[in-house]
């Protein structure tokens, strides 16, 4: 599997559904060291997720963090995703993504986020507290 590109535009994220396709993803993100990101289809909705843990040089620092978690705030408050989606230093995942569009510029926002470009992240996710 090629490198992802950073930032990844959103139309390279790749889909992980299914047990086969998040392991192919999943080995190849570890073997590289890479930020770890895909989206998959779960019953009427998508799930994002970002995973640090293989490219444990890319976890989000302080401020980063604060705005990742932030803009997941908004998302759960504005009913964008659900309530249980949730992000850390290392780990985002966003429950219940309403189309695969919106799913992968979430994705590519969150893997701009874990190399500091928080640009992707303020567009998709506009927090307007």
């Amino acid at each position: 599997m090629q490198s992802l590109p950073t930032p990844c535009p959103a139309d390279r994220i790749p889909d992980a559904t299914g047990l086969d396709a998040f392991t192919t993803t999943y080995s190849a993100a570890k073997e590289q060291r890479a930020v770890f990101v895909a989206i998959e289809r779960q019953g009427p909705g998508w799930t994002v997720k970002a995973d640090a843990l293989t490219a444990p040089q890319r976890t989000l620092d302080s401020p980063v963090y604060g705005a990742v978690r932030d803009a997941v705030s908004h998302l759960i408050g504005s009913r964008q995703i659900r309530p249980d989606s949730f992000a850390d230093p290392v780990y985002v995942v966003l429950y219940d993504v309403d189309g695969e569009g919106r799913a992968r510029e979430l994705a590519a926002a969150v893997h701009a986020a874990f190399s500091g470009d928080l640009e992707p992240l303020s567009r998709a996710a506009p927090c307007t507290s």
